[in-house]
């Protein structure tokens, strides 16, 4: 598909999300290296999926000091991060995340969120004004707030099914179609 340049679809990711889905509710551990997300083929997805170009903006908590290894890493593959600091009780990056959500309502942009968290909700409804939006999240624990937007026009793509973001199978159970039915995974 080729990509359309007049138009642009911003990915915003809400990696403390993905990450402590992944731990807590995957993995029941803290993930390593090779078990998290493949960030670069979020973007790539994006570009493939829509036709047009994808700006990936990402969010992170930070405490002290920044992590330069994994900020520089982000924005060689393409990502804009976006470090925060708040109070002990400030959510800081779902705060900024609601935020641009709610700049964006006055953009001629499409959307990309990558999180499974509730807490965009409102916004992400205001949006489903014609414009194209995605939510990219594990399917069994997307906010299920997120399934009444799905009937108005919210596309959902799987991080793992659809969107290839991992280098490993993660051990998630899942309804399998029996067509995708292979003994040997299981044997």
């Amino acid at each position: 598909m080729s990509v359309d340049s007049a138009r642009t679809t911003y990915v915003l990711v809400d990696g403390e999300n993905i990450d402590a889905t992944l731990g807590a509710s995957i993995f029941g551990r803290r993930p390593h290296p090779n078990e998290r997300p493949r960030w670069e083929r979020i973007l790539t997805f994006a570009e493939q999926s829509w036709g047009q170009p994808a700006k990936g903006l990402f969010f992170l908590a930070v405490k002290d000091d920044l992590p330069m290894s994994f900020i520089q890493a982000l924005v060689s593959i393409g990502y804009r991060p976006i470090p925060l600091s708040g109070g002990p009780n400030d959510k800081v990056v779902d705060i900024a995340i609601q935020r641009t959500l709610t700049e964006l309502e006055q953009r001629d942009a499409d959307l990309m969120l990558v999180s499974n968290d509730g807490d965009f909700l409102p916004q992400v409804d205001r949006l489903l004004d014609g414009r194209r939006m995605g939510l990219l999240a594990f399917r069994e624990f997307k906010n299920s707030g997120f399934t009444a937007l799905m009937e108005r026009g919210l596309q959902f793509f799987d991080l793992e099914y659809d969107v290839g973001a991992f280098n490993e199978t993660l051990p998630r159970l899942r309804i399998i179609p029996i067509d995708e039915f292979d003994p040997a995974d299981f044997l």
